[in-house]
Parts: C-alpha cells; structure tokens; sequence
C-alpha cells in the first residue's frame, strides 16, 4: 500500500467522523441547509506527512530541481498519468473546503435523525396517484382455468378424503364375528368416529362367505388380534390414488389492487415576533424549527411550509425572513391560527398531511389563549399541533401559553405536544417530544 492509498483511506476515516447529529442540531450552524441538501460538519483527521526537524541538521544530498531536501516535509503525491484527481495545475490546498462538510439530503437526515433519538414515524400517504395490479393472493369462485388455485383445491380433497376414509379391513373381520348383525357393526363403527354408512355395512357383510362367518368369537378378539391401520398409514403405504374433489373446493386467483398514494405534507410555522421576542429567544425557535422542518422534507413525497409570524397581528412571510423579524408590538397568538385556518384551506385535510408548529415566549394577550387559540387548534384537523416555549432566563410571569395548553390538553394527547426549549441543550428534548408524540397517532 502506498503513501496515495494511505491518503484515501484517512478521508474516508474523516468523512465517517462527521460531526455528532445531535450536537450539530443543538450547537451547530444550521444556515448550510436547503430543499436540495444539509452540509453537517466533518472532524478532520489530519493527514500524514514526514516533517522536517530542525534539531537533526547533519546529513548530505540537497535536493534539486524540486526534488525535496532530506527530512523536508513531503506532501501529497503528484498525479500519475491515468489518475483523475481532479484539473491538472490545481494548488495544494485550494480545495481543502471539500473535506469539511457532509452533505445529506433530507431523507438521509430523517434516517439519522430516526436512529439518533430512537424515532419511527411512518408517514401516511392520502392522496391515489395510481392503483395497479398486486400480487394474485385474493380469491373467487369463478374466473379462467389458468388462474384455479389448484394447491388450495387439492388440500381441500385431502382433507375430505382423511375426513371420510376408514379400514376397510378390519370393518369386513368385524363381519366374520359369531352371530354379529349389520347394525352391531355400525352402532361400533359410530362410537369410534368412523365415517361409515349403513349400506356399506350391509354390502360388505353380504360378501362374507359362509365358511369364514363366525371366525372371531366376539369385536374384542378382533381388536386384540387385528392391527388396525390409520388413514395416514394407509396413503403412506398405497399412495393417493383418489383425491375426492368437489367444484366448491374451485377457487380462482386474481390479483390484489394496490392503491399508490403519494405522502403530501404541509408544514404551518408559527412564530411570535413581538417585542420580547429577543435574539436568544428567536435562535432557539430556529434551533428547533430547522430540524423538524428538514426531517418532514425527508420524511414525506411532496412538502409545502408556510411561514407565519405575528404580534398582535399576523401576516405570511418567506421562509428566509421568517427567523429574523422583530416587531414591536404586543402579542396576540389567536391571530396567527386564524391566518393558519385560512391558508390550510389550499390544503385540504383529505389529500394533505398538516402539521401546525408554533412557538413564541408563551406571553399572550389576556383571555386569549382559552378564548381563541383552544378552540381554533381543536378546529383546525392536522396530525399535529405542537408549541414551543422558548425562555432563556426562566419563565416569565405572564408567559403562561404553553401551561395553558398542557392543562387543557393534557400531558398524554396524541395530536397536541408541548416543549420547553431553555437553551440549546433542550432543542434535541423538544424535537424528540415533537416527532413522538406523533409518531404513536394512527391516522
């Protein structure tokens, strides 16, 4: 193995080492993420090189023409012809960016995200893009001969004929008995389950000669001196030579319609911009946002997001200013649900999966949380509601939003979560109690 494999492999050691999911959500820098991809922080294992000592200055055989002097440090091979490193005359180092970040897209981040904090949400698709043939495993009683399902039909027979089979042998020594009628042998043949008519009895008792008749002294020396053989020894010594078949055993397969349904989301993000929103406040509302809004991208087909932020007011916004506004005003959260009922009727709750985000300081107008926000979220259908209270320095007291709703709701809904989000060591506590609250809903 040479210096050049040597090389590879340590980048591949580095890309492996990327940087922790969970410390990358809660301390990282979530603005490298998009629709197309999330660049997630590698930790760089440096590279070998041979060094030169300065203390060791004897020896001989100065390089030259850029042959390198003994016990200079020695880079990265030259490219070989037939290598494809990349464009001839590049510089050492001009790309050393490409080894810093790990780029996952969305599902691959839903993926990590699943098996970091132990989630398993399985989204459910509503809309029917195509319904195409199944597997042929449905059953009915008429259709072509090619598709009879001649396994079943033969299993059928079979059990009749284990159902209805006997020793017929042993039925015409019990004939032989001295002084025995038909209807001794049948009153037996009944007590011992034998499925056996009365005019069998009779032919085969008919049959007997007069010679043999009185052979047995009674149905008990009979059984002690005759074997008595089972149905199931009977076909492992002969075969099957008739398998009793009846046209209601006929069953014909045809194949099972399978309904393709594309997996449609619409994300509402709801953000409180008043006055005491300030900037640790809104970092931690991006902190725990960004993530959920990335594993519902990788999570489902097709993804919409609708931003919303409100004071007293609300109003929509595009997802880039959504993070950085700052108003004002005073807080009324009632008005951005009410802008949220509005535009979720583009979405109609029978073709889309929804889920209603909000989170803010919990400070609200007065009344306004029981009065309005309550109602709205119960009228507003969505796999989710969640809120999210973001307070750094400890509640305040007025910030009694999310105490409100965990009252109303209770601790153990499953379409209502709320969070506490204190500071950056929460973000991933918050996600986590997001994603599995819905995660155990049945839709």
């Amino acid at each position: 193995m040479g210096l050049r494999d040597d090389l590879e492999r340590f980048r591949e050691v580095g890309e492996q080492r990327r940087e922790d999911l969970a410390d990358f959500i809660q301390y990282g820098d979530l603005s490298g993420g998009g629709s197309d991809g999330i660049q997630i922080p590698v930790k760089i294992v440096s590279l070998p090189e041979f060094e030169y000592d300065q203390r060791d200055m004897g020896g001989v055989g100065q390089g030259e023409d850029g042959t390198p002097d003994a016990g200079q440090p020695v880079g990265q091979p030259q490219p070989q012809p037939g290598d494809d490193d990349g464009d001839d005359g590049d510089e050492p180092g001009e790309e050393g960016g490409e080894h810093e970040y790990y780029e996952m897209d969305p599902e691959e981040f839903a993926e990590e995200l699943d098996e970091e904090l132990g989630l398993d949400l399985d989204p459910k698709g509503k809309t029917v893009v195509e319904e195409k043939e199944g597997p042929f495993t449905d059953l009915t009683r008429t259709g072509p001969d090619s598709t009879l399902d001649f396994e079943r039909m033969f299993k059928e027979g079979l059990k009749r004929k284990l159902a209805m089979d006997f020793d017929e042998e042993f039925l015409r020594e019990l004939c032989k008995v001295e002084d025995i009628e038909p209807r001794d042998i049948f009153e037996w043949a009944r007590g011992e389950n034998l499925p056996v008519s009365m005019a069998w009895i009779e032919e085969a008792y008919d049959d007997i000669p007069d010679a043999e008749r009185g052979t047995w002294a009674s149905i008990e020396e009979v059984e002690e001196h005759v074997e008595r053989e089972s149905v199931q020894q009977k076909i492992r010594r002969e075969g099957i030579r008739h398998v009793p078949f009846r046209r209601e055993d006929e069953r014909y397969r045809h194949p099972e319609i399978i309904e393709e349904k594309e997996k449609n989301v619409v994300v509402v993000n709801i953000r409180d911009v008043s006055g005491s929103m300030r900037e640790k406040k809104r970092e931690l509302v991006e902190r725990t946002f960004t993530p959920l809004d990335w594993y519902l991208q990788g999570k489902y087909d097709n993804a919409e997001f609708v931003y919303i932020a409100h004071d007293a007011d609300a109003w929509a916004v595009e997802r880039d200013d959504f993070f950085g506004i700052r108003s004002g005003g005073g807080t009324k959260i009632s008005s951005a649900y009410e802008l949220a009922a509005e535009l979720l009727e583009e979405y109609p709750w029978s073709d889309w999966n929804r889920y209603v985000f909000a989170a803010g300081d919990s400070e609200n107008s007065s009344n306004d949380t029981e009065e309005r926000v309550i109602p709205l979220m119960e009228e507003i259908p969505a796999n989710l509601h969640a809120y999210v209270e973001t307070q750094p320095s400890g509640n305040a007291i007025n910030a009694t939003h999310a105490e409100e709703l965990e009252r109303h709701f209770g601790t153990d809904a499953d379409d209502v979560a709320v969070a506490y989000v204190n500071g950056k060591d929460d973000v991933t506590d918050a996600i986590y109690e997001i994603l599995s609250t819905e995660s155990e809903t049945d839709e």
